[in-house]
This record gives structure tokens, sequence and C-alpha cells, in this order.
């Protein structure tokens, strides 16, 4: 017959084997664990006053209107597909999801916006953490 230390200590055993098993897996199957914050410098000089510099690696899109200067992630968020900017939209080529400028959706079948990525001005350059 087993102690109460025995089954006490059994059971620590086994608890500890399996929160350490559910962090491990936890980190193969979550990829914003995986991912490394990443700093995207840009000159001033680059951003058109009505435009926007895109970033595929980055899957960033750098966007200035006049004196607003923004960042949005090009990371549909339906399923993930990498949209495309063009003059007027945002569209996704995957199911037709179109985003206006500020990432508001306009059309599904994503139903919320595009991510706001933090801008910093420093100097002569804008800084993205992506």
């Amino acid at each position: 017959m087993a102690t109460a230390d025995q089954t006490r200590r059994g059971f620590l055993v086994t608890l500890i084997a399996a929160l350490a098993g559910a962090a491990a897996l936890g980190r193969y199957l979550s990829p914003t664990l995986r991912r490394k914050k990443a700093l995207l410098k840009v000159a001033k000089a680059d951003l058109p006053v009505q435009g926007a510099l895109v970033y595929r690696a980055e899957r960033v899109a750098l966007m200035r209107e006049g004196e607003r200067v923004y960042a949005l992630s090009l990371i549909c968020t339906h399923l993930g597909c990498t949209v495309n900017v063009t003059p007027g939209d945002i569209v996704c080529p995957c199911h037709g999801s179109s985003f206006d400028r500020d990432g508001r959706v306009l059309k599904g079948p994503a139903d919320l916006p595009l991510r706001r990525l933090a801008v910093e001005e420093q100097g002569e350059f804008f800084h993205v953490l992506v």
C-alpha cells in the first residue's frame, strides 16, 4: 500500500512533467512566441508625402498622408495571407477581403482590421517595431 508521501511525490512528479510538456508544446504551436521583434528603420526622405513603402519580407506598409505617418501589418486578419497595397485600398489576394488605407475592413470575409504598428520618429528616420 502506498503511503501519503509516495502518493504526493508521484502527483508532484506527474504535475511537473505535464507543465514542462505543455510549455514545450506551446512554444511550437504559437508562431508569436517564435518570432523575434525587429526594428525597421526608414529614412524620412524615402517615404512619399502621399504614399506608402511596402516591405514584403517584414509584411509591413509604412504610410504617410500629409503629416500623419503610420504602419500597418500586411497580414490579412482572415487567414493570414499577405495583402497587396494599391493606391486606393489594400486587397487580400486569397479570398478578396479589402481594407481602406487605415486598415479598416471594407469587404469580407475578414472581419477585423489590419493591425497597427507603432511608429517612432527619431531624427531623420522612422522606426517601426515589427
